[in-house]
């Protein structure tokens, strides 16, 4: 089986979402390579380092909020 690293990462995004506070700070329990990568795609602050939460950007806000709400709200 061939793992789509994209789809990880989108995933994560989306989690960091659900766990957005109003600082634009989330939780950064998620395995390290994944954070790396969406760290890499410039949608979180560093994720290496003591804090244990990450800062999103404000395309990285806005991309979570919308893979959040594809990848796990039920239609309106």
């Amino acid at each position: 089986m061939e793992i789509d690293k994209n789809k990880i990462d989108d995933a994560v995004l989306a989690l960091l979402f659900h766990s957005l506070g109003r600082d634009g700070r989330s939780w950064k329990s998620f395995d390290w390579g994944a954070m790396n990568r969406v760290h890499e795609k410039r949608f979180i602050s560093n994720p290496f380092g003591k804090a244990k939460s990450v800062v999103l950007t404000d395309e990285g806000i806005e991309r979570s909020e919308q893979l959040f709400r594809t990848l796990f709200c039920k239609p309106e």
